[in-house]
């Protein structure tokens, strides 16, 4: 029994030309061998941590909810305070954990979500939404984020300490 493969008549023809193996960087196909056991520096994570991380996620989410929209729109100034302190501590090379970056953005977005939430709620658009968050960000008064106000007012101590 013989094959026959037969192309549509549709199917374009392509020259057939003989490449050089010098031309080629194809040198045939590699097989390789999968590893039976993950590798040691791959952590596993087992269901129980997974349980207990999803916990307090959950526990956050249930704090951030029982605020009002105030004091969420308070604690997002705050925490984009803390945020561009951050960035200035990067920036002049000074000590700081760089994992407070994603904790900080992460707690954002969970709070302008809630705020979100609490939006649609109510029947407002996204497009209003956007409109209010515009005039939200107008009246925000520019203030020190709370670890500058600490740091200020324990000068502040030590300066009346000294005179």
């Amino acid at each position: 029994m013989m094959l026959r493969l037969t192309l549509p008549p549709t199917a374009p023809v392509l020259p057939c030309r003989k490449i050089s193996p010098r031309l080629s960087s194809f040198h045939g196909v590699q097989l390789r061998a999968v590893p039976s056991a993950p590798p040691a520096c791959v952590r596993r994570i087992s269901p129980a941590e997974t349980v207990k991380m999803m916990a307090k996620r959950e526990e956050d989410m249930k704090e951030i909810r029982a605020m009002s929209t105030e004091q969420i729109n308070e604690e997002v100034i705050d925490l984009k305070g803390e945020l561009l302190m951050l960035r200035l501590q990067k920036s002049a090379r000074n000590e700081f954990k760089p994992s407070e970056f994603g904790r900080m953005r992460k707690r954002i977005a969970r709070m302008l979500t809630v705020k979100r939430e609490r939006e649609i709620e109510e029947g407002i658009n996204k497009r209003l939404s956007r409109k209010l968050d515009r005039k939200w960000k107008r009246s925000v008064v520019v203030r020190p984020p709370p670890s500058l106000r600490k740091k200020q007012e324990e000068k502040a101590a030590e300066a009346e300490k000294t005179s």
